[in-house]
Formats: structure tokens, C-alpha cells, sequence
């Protein structure tokens, strides 16, 4: 078995990140390392990891980009698992994700939708059934795999190895699953499971500025993932690998950036 990490951005979410500690607590295999990623709170966040016992890591560089290469770059497990602060995952979360992860192979990132709570009734519909749905068919056309969600997957310490140098983690305005999706070479895969899911708050999708602070920031993360390399080129290289064609250019089977 596979030892496993944790990782959890968190910025002012002391009470968010409090209720996903305790579901960490609660799960039928236990998380071997909890790294939760300050930044820059201001809140209890300090106090909440300590009364847990979890590792806290600081990252003064504000983004969640940022906070979660500070985060897989710091922990020590052979698999890194990833949640947000307000994300709470059901008792057997850890045990689904290393039975999947084991099955799927080395070179494959497993991930999952979230079940919303918080909001009303309409907006965990359009939450659920609009902007994850939307973001899995839409992501899925333009990548040619599935999309990562950034609240709810895993993957293994070596894949972020070949991945962590092509990530964006400079911008605050860089969504950190998606810029990651982006970098997924033509020899992985992202297994998206629809049963595996985590308890996810509505709270960003409450009001329109909360929408379209979103959506901005989809369109940081296409700005800068498509000068790394062009959607068509990352298409056309995907199908060469599963041709048994050797991809050449911007994004070969090591994944991140060809040197020039």
C-alpha cells in the first residue's frame, strides 16, 4: 500500500478547514501525513491545525495555485491527495482513492465531482448539474481526457515530479486544477470517477461576483496555459501517443515544457 499525504490550501477558512479536519479524522484508512498550506490567514487557521495535529506549511504568495505546489512539493508520501478547506470528504474517501489509485497505475490522476451544500436549493442544481457537469463536458472536448477538480483527487508524488515545472503557481488569478489539467502529458490520463465524491461548499457560486470571479480566472488560466501550448497542438500530440506515434514540440511524454 502506498503511503499518502494530504494536501489542503487554506486562507481565512478556520471554520471551513476545522470540519474538514474532523472528516480526515473519521476516515476507515487514515491519511498517513495532513498538510494544510496557510496563506497568509489571519483567522484561527494556526490554532485549528494544532488542536488537529496536522503539519502546517506556510506559503506567502497569495493564490491557490501557489498554495498547493507549496503543498505538493512539501509533503513526504508516495501518493498526494488533494482537498479544499471547506471540503468534506465521506468516511471511505482515503480507502476509494488508494484502491483506485493502485488499479489506475503510476502515470493517472484520480478525481471526482463534489456534492455541494450551503446556498438553496437552486443554486447546488446549477452548482451540480451546470458548472461541474459543464466543466467535465467542456474540458473534456478541449483536453481530450477529463478535467481535474481541484477540491477532490490524487495523484502520485513521482506524476507531480514530471508535472511541478510547468505549473503556473506565480498568479493569484491561476485556477490550480485546471492549470494542472493542462499539463497532463499524452502519456497519463485523468480518471474522473462520478461516485467519488466529497461534500463541497456552494458559498462561491452564491452571488454573480463570486461567478465571474471564476470565470476570470478560467481565463487567467487559458491565457497562460495556451502561449505554454495551443489547445489544437495538445490534441494533436495526444493522438499521436495513442497511435504509437512519438509527440514532438511543446509537450512531449515527459510532461512540462520541451527545453528549446
Amino acid at each position: 500500500m502506498a503511503t499518502i499525504s494530504v494536501v489542503i490550501p487554506a486562507r481565512n477558512d478556520a471554520a471551513f478547514l476545522r470540519g474538514c479536519l474532523a472528516a480526515l479524522g473519521q476516515q476507515t484508512r487514515r491519511a498517513d501525513e495532513v498538510l494544510v498550506v496557510d496563506n497568509e490567514s489571519t483567522d484561527e487557521t494556526a490554532a485549528v491545525c494544532d488542536a488537529a495535529g496536522v503539519r502546517r506549511v506556510a506559503e506567502a504568495l497569495p493564490g491557490v495555485a501557489a498554495a498547493t505546489a507549496r503543498g505538493f512539493d512539501a509533503a513526504n508520501c508516495e501518493l498526494l491527495a488533494r482537498l479544499d478547506a471547506d471540503s468534506v470528504p465521506p468516511p471511505d474517501w482515503l480507502e476509494r482513492i488508494e484502491a483506485l489509485s493502485e488499479t489506475a497505475g503510476p502515470l493517472t490522476v484520480v478525481t471526482g465531482p463534489g456534492s455541494f451544500y450551503g446556498g438553496n436549493r437552486l443554486t447546488r442544481w446549477i452548482a451540480e448539474n451546470l458548472y461541474i457537469a459543464g466543466y467535465r463536458w467542456s474540458m473534456n472536448l478541449l483536453m481530450g481526457h477529463p478535467p481535474i477538480f481541484g477540491s477532490n483527487f490524487a495523484l502520485p508524488a513521482s506524476l507531480w515530479k514530471r508535472l511541478r515545472e510547468g505549473v503556473h503557481r506565480s498568479s493569484s488569478r491561476i485556477h490550480d486544477d485546471l492549470d494542472l489539467s493542462w499539463q497532463v502529458a499524452p502519456d497519463m490520463n485523468v480518471l474522473w470517477v462520478e461516485s467519488l465524491r466529497v461534500g463541497v461548499s456552494a458559498r462561491p457560486l452564491e452571488t454573480w461576483s463570486g461567478l465571474g470571479r471564476r470565470l476570470s480566472m478560467a481565463w487567467a488560466t487559458f491565457s497562460a496555459d495556451f502561449r505554454q501550448q495551443g489547445p489544437l497542438q495538445r490534441r494533436r500530440f495526444r493522438r499521436q501517443w495513442q497511435l504509437g506515434q512519438q509527440p514532438g514540440g511543446a509537450y512531449g511524454p515527459a510532461g512540462g515544457p520541451a527545453s528549446p
